[in-house]
């Protein structure tokens, strides 16, 4: 993984772009060190640039709608953008998640098929 921080606009960006697959332990423990370097930067917006993120299992998709979603609503997050996968079946499941999650989320999400689109709309 990747990790930007932008901070041109009105909200302090932090875009974590995905570089393959990851185990599940390595996946978790990856999410958990990008939540506390967020919080030191204190972001009030999140890209998460999925196009080439590896097979994602469907019990870490729970998780992270369990454990990480309600971490980035405690840090105050404003805008969460997603550059949708390229993997036909990551991009249905991710956003399968994101369509139940959006609802009952405080901040606003979109899904984006353009990177620096993504990032203009995140960053203000």
């Amino acid at each position: 993984m990747s990790l930007y921080l932008h901070d041109e606009g009105p909200f302090r960006a932090l875009e974590a772009q995905w570089q393959g697959f990851m185990s599940s332990a390595v996946l978790r423990h990856t999410i958990g060190e990008v939540l506390d370097h967020a919080r030191q930067q204190q972001v009030t917006a999140w890209i998460a640039d999925d196009r080439l993120l590896g097979p994602v299992r469907p019990a870490d998709l729970e998780w992270i709608a369990r454990e990480m979603l309600p971490e980035l609503v405690k840090m105050g997050l404003r805008r969460f953008a997603r550059v949708e996968a390229a993997d036909p079946l990551n991009k249905l499941l991710i956003g399968q998640v994101q369509e139940t999650a959006e609802p009952l989320l405080p901040f606003e999400m979109r899904t984006f098929t353009d990177l620096l689109a993504a990032r203009a709309w995140a960053c203000g």
